[in-house]
């Protein structure tokens, strides 16, 4: 099974373990979109402070950030999963998970970025920032970049059994799988149900979007599920005990389905 999860904006302040060297980064076939964006990203961040924040979306009180991407190349790195903070890395805790669970969860999971493309838990990798909507000098649009490159690392990385895609919107936008592969991907929507005058009513949440996905996959993880098609995946996560609702979908498209929640 391969996971698929968003980065983060909220990241560690510091790494604490050697310089970036991108030929340790799994996926090495992004390698050399990976330095294109990084030297464009480092030219935009030793510039003018008021164009990178602009090109970043970011805002005056963010300039530290544009600092910090400036020394990119010198900076300490440490594991993705230590490096992104946000909601859903939170929630999903992997340093208390089990060192069984741990592993898994290097091979298991990838995270997309739009500096990296997309990273493993385990890759080294300093603090950054640099969004997917992000327009860096000679680049163009990222999502552009990286759909024309992540397609085929991807889908390799797959293998032959099923997908979760839990990334967000933006993220998902640069690559969705065709064919085959989509039959074998699983959408996940975060639905929060409670009652209006006695009658069940659903919405989609954000904030505990996140976090309701980072405890999905941390308690995937935890049950040494190993669930080799779509059915068996649902399968598991009604037996961990998740509400979920599959939707019907087209031939040739990912199924979605909905996790019902009624606490946040």
């Amino acid at each position: 099974m391969l996971i698929l999860l968003p980065p983060s904006e909220g990241k560690a302040e510091a790494g604490s373990g050697r310089r970036l060297d991108l030929d340790r980064l799994s996926l090495p076939g992004l390698n050399p979109v990976r330095e294109e964006v990084l030297s464009a990203l480092l030219a935009l961040s030793a510039g003018p402070p008021e164009a990178a924040l602009a090109a970043l979306g970011l805002g005056p009180g963010q300039v530290g950030e544009v600092r910090r991407n400036a020394r990119l190349r010198q900076a300490a790195t440490a594991p993705a999963g230590r490096i992104y903070t946000g909601v859903l890395y939170e929630a999903l805790d992997l340093a208390s998970l089990p060192a069984a669970a741990q592993r898994t969860a290097g091979r298991q999971v990838l995270v997309s970025s739009g500096l990296w493309g997309a990273v493993r838990l385990t890759d080294r990798i300093p603090p950054y920032r640099c969004p997917i909507g992000a327009r860096l000098p000679g680049i163009g649009p990222l999502p552009a970049l990286w759909r024309r490159e992540l397609g085929a690392a991807l889908t390799e990385a797959a293998g032959r059994g099923p997908v979760l895609d839990l990334r967000s919107g933006a993220y998902a936008a640069v690559w969705t799988p065709r064919g085959e592969l989509a039959e074998r991907t699983v959408t996940v929507r975060v639905l929060h149900e409670r009652e209006v005058d006695g009658v069940p009513v659903r919405s989609v949440v954000s904030h505990f979007n996140k976090a309701t996905k980072g405890r999905l996959v941390r308690d995937l993880l935890l049950s040494g599920a190993r669930p080799r098609t779509v059915d068996a995946l649902v399968t598991t996560l009604r037996d961990l005990k998740y509400t979920v609702c599959v939707q019907n979908t087209e031939p040739g498209r990912p199924r979605q389905v909905d996790v019902i929640v009624t606490a946040l």
